[in-house]
């Protein structure tokens, strides 16, 4: 199997476990988080608790949880430690903007309701709890995989890169 075999594979599986992490948690934000923790290394529980409160940042239907999941975990491959680590912060938010324009080529937009209206036609607004019975009626639990395995995939892809 060719190098370029086995990164395709690993960014299917990494996609793949996004997607898996995204049904378990219920959350975009921890699933697309803790497929890259797991496949990179990088961070701990306490990171991944970090990210509970991220979808749609409190559901609010502001920036995607699985951006939001995936610029962490580039932030913990590529962030700073040191206050004067400015090398850092420019890696990181270059790889955080590049991150962000693929999402938005492949759904419309970063927020919550901008990924919501490319998947559903709409937007829910998850704080009320009629909207929030209607999304999981429309599926939302299987259809909201897409957004958490492609940031995770971006954002795999960008880690592996930096790997070579």
């Amino acid at each position: 199997m060719s190098s370029d075999q086995i990164r395709e594979d690993r960014l299917n599986q990494l996609e793949m476990k996004a997607g898996d992490n995204e049904e378990l948690f219920g959350s975009c934000a921890q699933g697309t988080l803790l497929a890259l923790q797991e496949e990179f290394d990088l961070g701990d529980s306490n990171t991944l608790k970090a990210a509970t409160a991220m979808p749609g940042i409190a559901l609010r239907g502001e920036t995607c949880g699985a951006v939001i999941g995936a610029i962490m975990a580039l932030g913990l491959a590529f962030g700073r430690e040191k206050p004067d680590d400015f090398q850092a912060v420019q890696r990181t938010t270059s790889a955080a903007r590049k991150l962000c324009k693929q999402f938005e080529d492949e759904f419309g937009g970063c927020t919550c309701r901008d990924v919501q209206h490319h998947i559903f036609g709409r937007s829910y607004n998850l704080t009320d709890p009629t909207d929030q019975k209607e999304f999981v009626k429309a599926n939302a639990i299987k259809k909201c995989r897409a957004p958490a395995g492609k940031a995770a995939r971006i954002a795999g892809e960008m880690i592996l890169d930096s790997l070579k």
